[in-house]
């Protein structure tokens, strides 16, 4: 079987916030999708060995962030490559309690649902939560981003969304020169996340220009979506 194939599925991306004891947790999610809509039901599929899986089993609640183009790769890498066992993912982040009890962001989001769960559903190494939609509010006008579209920005095959016209029109942009020497330095990847800094983009949103070798970057210059440390980048072969 060729496995590409499920590439050709088109997806979302989110942010499935859960609740337990009064803790909150999320995490990235591409499996939501609406099953009814009188009454209006939503499903979503987690892994079981995560955290957020264990938090709506338990309180049976969860919300849904959906996630807009213009979202930072380092918002999504804070949500799908840091654990909630070890930090608290909302603690810097603009959000409420929710009617079911479950965080809603309030930032980097197009908007809302939340759902009590109705069914589950054991699928290998997922569950299908099926919830009952007991709130959503549309709060940007923004796309919505694709799973396809954040693997483009993942791989630097398009420019970041943060990247105005007008910012790069300005006098931090690189000059015609510069993004042409930049195409041809090689390209590197995290060894984590798969993240390819593409030195013809640079990383603007982490002050780094168009044009700027990966060499050249500093040290203490992070991945932009799961945040290691350059030394964990391998030169694109």
């Amino acid at each position: 079987m060729d496995g590409k194939i499920f590439h050709k599925i088109s997806y979302g991306l989110y942010v499935i916030g859960a609740v337990k004891d009064g803790v909150y947790n999320g995490q990235i999610a591409n499996t939501v999708f609406q099953i009814s809509a009188e009454p209006a039901t939503i499903a979503i599929g987690i892994n079981k060995k995560n955290l957020t899986h264990d938090f709506i089993k338990e309180s049976r609640v969860f919300s849904v962030s959906v996630l807009p183009k213009s979202v930072p790769l380092s918002f999504i890498g804070h949500f799908g490559f840091k654990s909630g066992r070890e930090i608290n993912k909302y603690q810097t982040l603009s959000y409420k309690k929710g009617v079911t009890g479950a965080p809603v962001l309030l930032e980097n989001t197009a908007g809302y649902l939340e759902a009590e769960v109705i069914q589950s559903i054991d699928v290998e190494t997922h569950t299908v939560f099926i919830g009952r939609v007991t709130a959503g509010e549309v709060l940007s006008q923004e796309e919505p981003m694709t799973y396809a579209y954040y693997h483009q920005l993942k791989r630097g095959s398009v420019p970041s969304a943060e990247v105005s016209p007008k910012k790069e029109e300005g006098k931090d942009a690189a000059t015609p020169k510069e993004k042409k020497e930049g195409n041809k330095m090689k390209k590197y990847v995290c060894d984590v996340c798969g993240y390819v800094y593409d030195p013809a983009e640079g990383d603007p949103d982490s002050g780094i220009a168009p044009g700027t070798a990966f060499e050249d970057i500093p040290e203490d210059w992070v991945c932009p979506v799961c945040g290691v440390s350059k030394d964990q980048f391998t030169e694109e072969e």
